[in-house]
């Protein structure tokens, strides 16, 4: 079974995320399909990137998202458009509209520590 997890990356103390598809046996930081997207929890408001065509892709081919990348996608909004997307609506539109929430988002770069 495939999952969308998080991978952390960063320095010691300076956790930030990848979101990647990986097989569920596999370790947290092991071997992994595609890198989606990255997340980065030390920013006000948190950064949150994601390639949305692709993790659409994997999530219509069975991929389960973790109960922590779920909340990812619940904040950035992927959540509630999945739910537009499996209606029918087109995902040219959706991947649009993500990309205008993310800038409206406007995470800064500088973190918190």
């Amino acid at each position: 079974m495939v999952r969308l997890r998080l991978r952390r990356i960063g320095l010691k103390g300076q956790p930030t995320y990848r979101v990647v598809a990986a097989d569920s046996e596999s370790p947290r930081d092991g071997r992994f399909l595609e890198i989606l997207g990255f997340y980065n929890p030390r920013t006000q408001p948190a950064t949150i990137h994601l390639n949305e065509d692709r993790v659409f892709h994997w999530m219509k081919n069975g991929a389960l998202p973790t109960e922590s990348v779920a909340q990812v996608f619940k904040s950035s909004g992927t959540t509630a458009r999945w739910e537009r997307f499996k209606k029918g609506e087109s995902i040219e539109t959706l991947v649009k509209e993500a990309a205008e929430a993310e800038s409206v988002r406007g995470a800064t770069t500088r973190t918190g520590k």
